[in-house]
Order: structure tokens, then C-alpha cells, then sequence
């Protein structure tokens, strides 16, 4: 049976999930570089700040994940290549920080909340964020940031095992190389969520 975009994504039980929009992941002091012009560059970064403008507009909540760091890294993981990498790295992500702060073309308004987490993969795992989803009323997430390679693959699976319904515009989220990223959301993402795009979301909730 077709999707019926439409009312998987009424804005009454809908929230956007922005991943890592956070300057020191795709913004003007990030740790990842290369992530961050692939966010920028393939428009990514200007259908986030649209869809996250458009979705306020129309009554959707806006939860951004973020991601931070204790300066001595305590509670911190250290199990993965990645956060290895992380700890090497010139941008701190402390608290209170430039580089944990929303992008400015995304930008916080007072309807949004923030959640940071101190550890893990992505932004639903042992975090808040599956209790305050279920506590606005939200059955399907709009999951939009960075990245494919790892972050957004964990929040849609831990959405989906948590019962939440998963939409994905491809041309809101990126991860490297680009072709990589095409794939995943092509054979892997698909068969767990709904794979749209921007324009397709906006235009629902501008009606």
C-alpha cells in the first residue's frame, strides 16, 4: 500500500529531529570538515534551515540533538575509531561552547528544545529523547542533519524499534563520501523509513 506522506507527517504528531546541526560538526568551527562541506555544498544545510522555518510555521515541534563533551571526557565513550578521533581534535565540544550551539541559519526560537548527549552513537540511545517525543505526542519524526554514515542510521533505527514512524528528506541530511550516502538511503534507510525530500514535507505542511 502507498505511503500516504501526507498523514504520516501531520504536523499534530510530528516532530523534526535535527542531528549535529551544531557549528562544531557542519558549521564554521567543526571538528569534521569534510562533513561539513558535504552538508553545505550539497544544499543540505539550506533545506534544513527551510524545512525546520517551514515546520515552526506550521505547529510541528522542533527537537535539535546536539552533542557535547565533559573537558576531562568522563562518561564520554572511547570504545570507537571515531571518538578517538574526536578526542585528537583542536574544536572542544564543551558545554556552553560556540562549537555545541545550533547553526545560525537553523537557529533555536523558543519553541524549540535542545537536547545534548554526552555519550553515544546518535541522538535517541540512552538520552531523553524517546520520553520527550512521547510526552508532545509524537508518532513519526521528520529526521534531517548529519550523518548518514552514522548518526542518523542510529537515530532511524532506535526510532523504528521504539515504534516511531520515520521520514527522511535525502536532500536535508549528507555524510561522506556522497555517493555512500546515496546508497545507504537508497538500500539501507529506505526499508526502515520513508525517504522523501524537502519539497515534497514543505509543501504538506504549507497547505
Amino acid at each position: 500500500m502507498p505511503v500516504d506522506l501526507a498523514e504520516l507527517v501531520a504536523p499534530a504528531h510530528t516532530a523534526v529531529v535535527t542531528s549535529e546541526v551544531q557549528r562544531g560538526v557542519v558549521g564554521d568551527s567543526s571538528a569534521l570538515p569534510e562533513l561539513a562541506a558535504a552538508f553545505r555544498d550539497a544544499g543540505a544545510l539550506a533545506n534544513t534551515a527551510e524545512l525546520v522555518r517551514v515546520a515552526r510555521a506550521a505547529g510541528v515541534r522542533v527537537v535539535h540533538a546536539t552533542a557535547h563533551h565533559r573537558g576531562d571526557h568522563l562518561g564520554g565513550n572511547t570504545n570507537a575509531r571515531l571518538f578517538a578521533g574526536m578526542r585528537r581534535s583542536s574544536v572542544g565540544m564543551l558545554p556552553g561552547t560556540p562549537a555545541t550551539e545550533v547553526v545560525p541559519e537553523i537557529g533555536v526560537e523558543p519553541s524549540d528544545l535542545v537536547l545534548s548527549r554526552l555519550h553515544g552513537l546518535g541522538p535517541m540511545g540512552g538520552t531523553e529523547l524517546d520520553p520527550v517525543l512521547r510526552n508532545m505526542g509524537v508518532s513519526t519524526i521528520v529526521a534531517v542533519g548529519v550523518s548518514v554514515n552514522v548518526a542518523l542510521q542510529n537515530l532511524a533505527f532506535d526510532a523504528v524499534n521504539h515504534g516511531y514512524q520515520v521520514v527522511i528528506p535525502r536532500d536535508a541530511v549528507a555524510g561522506v563520501p556522497a555517493d555512500y550516502a546515496e546508497a545507504v538511503l537508497d538500500n539501507t534507510l529506505s526499508l526502515v523509513a520513508t525517504v522523501a525530500t524537502t519539497a515534497q514535507i514543505v509543501e504538506i505542511w504549507k497547505q
